[in-house]
């Protein structure tokens, strides 16, 4: 029998316990891809008893096949372009710069939401825990990992339930570590591996945010 994840909230829990290193360091933070990788970031840091809070990072799609990535941007001005996948494909310049300036736009809206006048969290000198709830192509991850990189961080894990294994190798290139639940080899897309894959809404992220920021505040356990 192939193993799901019921939703994102029970595979929190799942990748928590291989990460139980970091529980209560003064020195872990976790920082989660909006907006499904909240869902799971809250989870573990809620096991781990550390802080949560966002990377905001954006794909890139190719126009016309949105899903296929032909880069990715985060916060800080990081951007990552698959200039081997554009040439391939014949994607003009204009078009690439339309994109860019679309999902800009989205990223800044997000920030907004999310943080409503909250400052960035200072990473400097921490152990960064990078959680999404899948990794697919790996370019998301990596323009989160380059823009985490220029902040001074100490170390930065990347943590996410499920992803193929060559995309894992790949991440270990540039991450300090990869945790993950599930490798598959025969992947077939992040949502196949849920039961409840249903989509995470800015609302969703600002609860989690705001209780994971309450527990922080005040000490106190969410059940």
């Amino acid at each position: 029998m192939i193993m799901r994840f019921h939703d994102r909230s029970d595979a929190g829990r799942q990748l928590a316990l291989r990460l139980r290193q970091f529980g209560g360091s003064p020195d872990a933070i976790v920082l989660a891809l909006p907006r499904g990788g909240v869902p799971v970031g809250f989870e573990v840091a809620r096991a781990l008893n550390i802080p949560l809070d966002v990377l905001l990072v954006r794909k890139l799609g190719v126009p016309g096949q949105e899903e296929l990535a032909m880069g990715a941007i985060a916060s800080g001005g990081i951007q990552l372009l698959n200039n081997a996948l554009i040439t391939a494909l014949g994607i003009g310049a204009e078009a690439v710069s339309a994109v860019q300036q679309r999902e800009q736009a989205e990223l800044s809206r997000r920030e907004n939401a999310y943080r409503r006048g909250r400052p960035l969290v200072d990473v400097s000198e921490k152990t960064v825990i990078l959680v999404d709830d899948g990794i697919a192509t790996g370019s998301t991850m990596q323009a989160a990992i380059a823009s985490l990189r220029q902040r001074n961080v100490r170390r930065i894990i990347v943590a996410t339930p499920v992803a193929p294994t060559t995309v894992v190798e790949a991440i270990r290139n540039v991450a300090d570590e990869v945790v993950t639940v599930m490798t598959p080899r025969d992947f077939g897309g992040v949502g196949w591996w849920y039961e409840d894959f249903s989509q995470t809404g800015d609302e969703e992220v600002h609860r989690l945010l705001e209780a994971s920021q309450q527990v922080e505040t005040h000490g106190k356990t969410i059940t």
